[in-house]
């Protein structure tokens, strides 16, 4: 049996015994400890009330309002649950009281180091202010508040509890004594195993219910489901589907909500914004500062608005675009696959585009435009999409029990869940910005000639072409075509794309093919390409919007259109007409 973190239990049940209830939306009432309302109950936790739990996604979908206030609620009332089912079901494991509790605060306070608009802040912000810190992690900011939060309220809590509290956060076992006698503890919270836990538990079901998709996730199944085996958390074989889903869903949001295309454009505007200052301001400096990091919100926004200094007047520029909507625009997007991830990084960037664009290579572009075009009109995002675990099926790290013997543990078969699981598990979304409507055209055809020189890293589908055939080929006769081989590494479902194969691509091995009549497959000896995308083509020299401050209405009239009382003109007829009916 596991020892105790203190000699007298006592004070660890009065902990438990009584509680304080909060009303949340997703799992109902909440109930915390007086003790645990401790922590609850100061600035460094209550800050979280101001940071979004989706950043910036509120201003695309409005039902995103929730902050990580009630996300850390909601994660360290599912740890509470998680840690207790473990501890009725299987008494053996030796959970006690304190071990409780440290599971709980570890869930309530992971997130206390989130920074402005949450990812947006140590994703973006934070390796591009200060590239010195280019690692730097919310996590470990949440390790620099959880002290200075027990320093300045002296809070009661012993040194060894916070040191495991730290650990649980990071989901890091090697930092503590308890990690080798209960590292199962450390799956709860943060799992760096299969990133099975609570925090994804809640932050996927909670964000679904914001931006109104209606789920099909049970997480008390899932709790329920949940038993050690072998020190490790595993699950019932037959919710092998449900996780699976979860899995699924947390691709899906990241694909449809948090990547939007006008959520990175307004990422982009803010940190543009936030850059703009930060020579002013300073703002980056206070990352390692929990006394001044505690008043870090997404209220920076508005105190760069409301500011008057000059030294801000770009800043405020950024600002004022983003209220009146005039936001950066999409120039162009392609989905890649995870394998050409760094090459497309490396090729596809503000300066090699630009660097095209001036080259004197594309056709029909206005070459005022050209000369006018700098980086800084141009952004590139590249975001990962995966199921949680890179390009590996998720469910490869989850052990599964069965019925019959629930103390015996293995991987599930695909067989064993299901045969339509997809060959990848992870793809690369590449946008391309213009921040100014101006050179929308001249940045699309600037790109598009340096996607059309890519070289093709993954397997090229063959083109027929019904209109070329061999004089000395008779139709119906056997014929030899050298056919692409795989290498032995490559995935079984190779991807496919709407180009020719080069001779370089083919490889050595030749077969017997029967040619239909007319029909026979041929290599025009070109370096392939990856397509462009059809559907978002326009002229070189066309020119979107420019940026403009002018004050607009819904429809985006010109202010020629309105009326000296700012009304429409239309407006002020049907007020007339209804004025002048009986």
């Amino acid at each position: 049996m596991a020892p105790l973190l203190e000699s007298d239990a006592a004070p660890t049940r009065d902990r438990l015994s009584q509680t304080r209830q909060f009303k949340d939306g997703v799992h109902d009432y909440v109930h915390f400890s007086p003790w645990i309302c401790s922590f609850i109950d100061t600035r460094h936790f209550q800050r979280l009330r101001y940071i979004k739990q989706l950043g910036l996604t509120y201003h695309v979908f409005p039902g995103a309002s929730h902050n990580r206030f009630e996300h850390c609620l909601g994660v360290g009332h599912l740890a509470r649950l998680m840690v207790m089912h473990l501890r009725d079901t299987q008494p053996s494991l030796g959970i006690t009281d304190q071990h409780i509790v440290c599971v709980e605060l570890a869930g309530l306070c992971h997130d206390l180091g989130h920074g402005p608009w949450s990812h947006v802040w140590d994703n973006i912000f934070i390796p591009t202010a200060l590239p010195a810190k280019a690692k730097w992690t919310h996590e470990q900011a949440s390790e620099m508040m959880f002290d200075d939060m027990v320093e300045t309220y002296q809070l009661d809590i012993t040194p060894e509890e916070v040191t495991i509290v730290k650990a649980l956060i990071a989901g890091d076992k090697t930092r503590c004594v308890l990690g080798k006698t209960m590292p199962f503890l450390f799956e709860i919270v943060a799992n760096q195993r299969n990133g099975l836990d609570v925090d994804k538990f809640d932050y996927i079901l909670r964000d679904c219910q914001a931006v109104g998709d209606k789920g099909n996730l049970s997480l008390s199944r899932l709790i329920n489901s949940a038993r050690v085996i072998n020190d490790m958390i595993c699950y019932d074989i037959k919710d092998a589907n449900q996780i699976y889903e979860l899995c699924y869903t947390r691709f899906s949001l990241h694909k449809r909500i948090y990547n939007h295309k006008t959520t990175k454009a307004i990422e982009y505007m803010v940190i543009d914004a936030l850059l703009e200052a930060e020579p002013y301001l300073k703002i980056a400096d206070h990352v390692d500062k929990p006394k001044s990091y505690v008043f870090l919100t997404d209220n920076l926004l508005n105190k760069i608005e409301e500011s008057s200094e000059k030294e801000l007047e770009g800043a405020r520029a950024i600002i004022e675009r983003l209220r009146t909507r005039d936001l950066y625009k999409v120039v162009d997007y392609k989905v890649f696959s995870h394998a050409d991830k760094n090459m497309i990084k490396e090729n596809i960037t503000p300066e090699k585009i630009v660097e095209v664009a001036k080259s004197g290579v594309l056709e029909g572009v206005d070459e005022e435009l050209v000369m006018q075009l700098t980086p800084k009109h141009v952004a590139v995002n590249c975001s990962t999409l995966h199921y949680g675990r890179g390009e590996d099926n998720p469910l490869d790290e989850v052990a599964f029990y069965g019925k019959g013997n629930r103390d015996r543990c293995g991987k599930a078969d695909y067989s064993d869940i299901s045969l339509l699981m997809p060959s990848s598990f992870a793809e690369v979304c590449m946008r391309v910005y213009t921040k100014d409507g101006t050179f929308h055209g001249l940045v699309q055809a600037a790109y598009r000639h340096i996607l059309k020189n890519l070289p093709a890293t993954t397997p090229i589908e063959e083109v027929k072409d019904d209109d070329f055939v061999p004089e000395n080929m008779a139709s119906g006769a056997s014929y030899n075509i050298n056919l692409w081989t795989p290498p032995s590494d490559s995935p079984p479902t190779p991807r496919g794309f709407s180009r020719n194969p080069s001779a370089a691509s083919i490889g050595e091995t030749s077969a017997p093919v029967s040619a239909p009549a007319g029909r026979v497959s041929r290599s025009l000896g070109r370096t392939p390409s990856f397509s462009e995308n059809q559907f978002t083509a326009v002229p070189p020299n066309f020119r979107g919007e420019s940026p403009s401050r002018r004050p607009r209405s819904k429809r985006g009239r010109d202010v020629s259109d309105m009326v000296e009382d700012l009304r429409p003109r239309k407006s002020l007829r049907l007020s007339e007409q209804a004025t002048a009916t009986p």
